[in-house]
């Protein structure tokens, strides 16, 4: 095999190394994701200029990108936090975060690629911490939980204010009360609820007792008004024409002698 003439191996070093430089100078930047440029020898982050976006980059060969995912993103806690009367109760919850695109290059000066450990873990567990110490077991249980939820996702806004990161929402998964904790109120839930219905049969029934009063306290009344206007005459007209009627009936004969009691006709037979 003929060696390879004196001139062509520094041709062919040259494009190894130009392939090598190519290699380490192309930068892809994926889906959801930017990129920080760190200058080695220009001042180390870019914080100035917007970071890199998606895409095929080219940089010089002793530079770096650090690629960050801008995506929002999810973060699951189990924190075990103290009520307001001291008892330990865990808190399950979901932070939804993303970094900042226009600040990432400050955010990885200051913060660096571990920003979740450094700012979110840290200031969602102090919420949380302040929050549920404001409420006791029962509350936590029963009716304060999306109160809770709201404060927690408010309390950790506030601590990540100008920390390069937006914080999209906190959620409140489930919260575990100590078991005999859990059974007493409980039980005490049901006795309330219990009361309750009890109370509501004793109004119900007092109220229809009392409309009964009123029901036979207006029938009385109209007796009563009823019996005050009838005189005799009325009396006697009323029973004239209830004769009348009678009389004037195909399944009745009616013969009147005299007169009855209090000056009415006297009615003998019927079919």
């Amino acid at each position: 095999m003929d060696k390879l003439p004196k001139a062509g191996i520094p041709a062919i070093t040259l494009i190894i190394v130009a392939v090598i430089i190519l290699a380490k100078s192309a930068i892809t930047i994926g889906s959801g994701e930017a990129g920080v440029l760190y200058k080695t020898f220009d001042g180390g982050v870019v914080i100035d200029d917007s970071p890199l976006g998606e895409g095929f980059h080219i940089v010089a060969p002793w530079n770096k990108v650090i690629v960050y995912e801008i995506r929002q993103q999810e973060l699951f806690e189990k924190m075990r936090v103290l009520s307001s009367n001291g008892l330990e109760i865990q808190i399950d919850a979901s932070v939804w975060y993303k970094p900042i695109t226009e600040d990432l290059g400050r955010l990885h000066q200051q913060k660096g690629e571990n920003y979740l450990e450094r700012i979110i873990q840290p200031a969602i567990r102090s919420a949380a911490r302040s929050v549920v110490g404001r409420y006791t077991p029962e509350q936590l249980y029963s009716s304060k939980r999306d109160a809770i939820q709201e404060e927690i996702y408010e309390e950790t806004k506030k601590i990540l204010d100008k920390q390069f990161v937006q914080l999209n929402e906190v959620l409140v998964r489930d919260v575990t009360l100590p078991g005999t904790i859990k059974d007493a109120i409980e039980r005490k839930l049901k006795q309330e609820q219990e009361s309750l219905e009890y109370e509501f049969r004793l109004v119900t029934a007092s109220k229809e007792a009392e409309r009964q009063i009123i029901e036979a306290q207006g029938k009385a009344d109209a007796n009563r008004i009823l019996s005050a206007s009838l005189t005799d005459k009325i009396l006697s007209d009323k029973g004239i024409e209830a004769t009348i009627k009678l009389s004037e009936s195909n399944n009745s004969k009616v013969i009147v002698i005299g007169s009855g009691k209090d000056g009415l006709p006297l009615i003998l037979g019927n079919n």
